[in-house]
């Protein structure tokens, strides 16, 4: 951060906040205006001290990367000559550099990955206008996460319409989720395009609004995720097929019908599941069906023992052994589950990050106690919304517990489960 970040941000706060006030009427009801603008300025806030906590308590990181040793190049070549830029925009990054562009993409560090030069390539646009200014470009990133999870809170609060103010914490008040997933991070892209994937999923599951906007809202959504983080994709699409099945299980009122039909559902969805899923996951090599448990355990001893331990600080877990196999793998999915909803425990806590984290940890395991001995599980049953909110939070749980291996890296990729996990929580068990 520059002093142009204390001359260019504030224009762009003001003008966010008009921004925000103009649209307000139109994306709010009575119940719902009060949370809008403190949602949106909490994330704000996020985005700015992501970057101010990077550059002074950890000297560097992924944000700055993508800013300092990524978008700045896009920018410079656009100073030179904008057609240039634009060209830089339009690739896709890999192993092979163009040489067009090669005086500049040879200093962009995350140009050989794919889903991280599309992060640097989303900065360079916003760049444009914020004449490549840090914190302004960053207020971009929050504004789009906000979008998305505020396209999730107005389908939750519609659906639970009574009094609950655990429901807008869960979507747009959860800290670690507001810090994470504000600032130029692949999270924050993920995250916002994850709000509106379900939201328009749910209109076409829901409300039948099968029109060309929904259809559009989730290609153009999940093409984001897929680009970035395909497992997210790859975790929610199996559980919102048990969503439909679920839904047209229990509006089957005759129970000898029902359990006469099961098997016969049961069967189709599964089927359907798994085509879904393997057309999906043949988008990344990496996350192809085949290939799944292998990336698991590489990617785990990575983040543990490789660069994940070069960074220091912020501890690693154990728990237990991945041969790159779906047994071993599946063996591991209880230990998995808990890290991720319910540790670190406060003995694990190594940094102030890590509190924070800790804190939430005791708060869901409170959550998930009481939902469990006042019947909160049996009433999750009944809504097909909820399960699919806890179904994804419990695939998403163990997909990045058993992959991670390291506590502040999970801190960040367990942001995405956070809000549906405290939606099934929350949504039908406060009195």
């Amino acid at each position: 951060m520059t002093f142009q970040d204390l001359i260019i941000t504030p224009i762009y706060l003001l003008l966010f906040i008009g921004l925000a006030f103009l649209i307000k009427p139109m994306v709010t009801t009575k119940e719902t205006a009060r949370y809008f603008i403190p949602a949106l300025l909490i994330r704000f806030f996020g985005a700015i001290m992501l970057g101010v906590i990077y550059q002074f308590y950890y000297d560097g990181g992924d944000t700055f990367n993508y800013f300092t040793h990524g978008s700045k190049w896009i920018w410079e070549a656009f100073l030179e000559d904008p057609g240039l830029g634009i060209k830089m925009l339009f690739e896709s990054g890999g192993k092979v550099r163009m040489p067009e562009t090669f005086q500049y993409s040879q200093y962009i560090w995350y140009y050989k990955d794919p889903q991280s030069f599309l992060v640097v390539r989303i900065a360079a646009i916003f760049d444009i206008f914020t004449l490549h200014t840090y914190s302004a470009t960053a207020l971009f990133f929050a504004f789009f996460s906000f979008s998305g999870l505020w396209a999730l809170f107005t389908i939750v609060s519609n659906r639970y319409q009574r009094h609950n103010v655990l429901i807008p914490i869960a979507i747009l008040f959860i800290p670690s989720v507001i810090f994470w997933g504000s600032g130029i991070l692949k999270d924050t892209i993920t995250l916002g395009a994850l709000g509106w994937f379900v939201f328009a999923t749910y209109q076409v599951i829901e409300k039948k609004k099968i029109n060309l906007l929904n259809l559009s809202i989730i290609g153009l959504s999940s093409l984001l995720i897929l680009s970035i983080k395909p497992y997210i994709v790859i975790s929610a699409v199996p559980t919102m097929v048990v969503w439909v099945f679920w839904k047209n299980i229990i509006s089957i009122e005759n129970w000898a019908l029902r359990i006469m039909i099961v098997p016969v559902l049961g069967g189709l969805f599964l089927i359907i599941g798994y085509l879904s899923l393997n057309q999906i996951s043949n988008y990344s090599e990496k996350y192809s069906i085949d290939a799944i448990a292998q990336t698991a355990a590489v990617t785990a001893y990575d983040i543990r023992y490789g660069w994940g331990a070069r960074t220091g600080g912020d501890g690693g877990y154990d728990l237990g052994e991945l041969d790159g196999s779906w047994q071993s793998m599946l063996r591991l999915m209880p230990q998995a589950i808990v890290v991720t909803l319910f540790r670190p425990f406060p003995w694990e806590v190594k940094n102030p990050l890590m509190l924070l984290s800790a804190l939430e940890a005791i708060l869901i395991s409170f959550l998930t106690i009481r939902m469990l001995f006042n019947g909160g599980f049996r009433l999750i049953l009944q809504d097909p919304f909820l399960v699919f909110c806890l179904a994804f939070s419990l695939l998403f749980a163990f997909a990045v517990g058993v992959s991670t291996f390291n506590f502040g890296t999970l801190m960040r990729y367990k942001i995405p489960m956070m809000p549906f996990y405290w939606l099934a929580l929350v949504s039908k068990n406060e009195k």
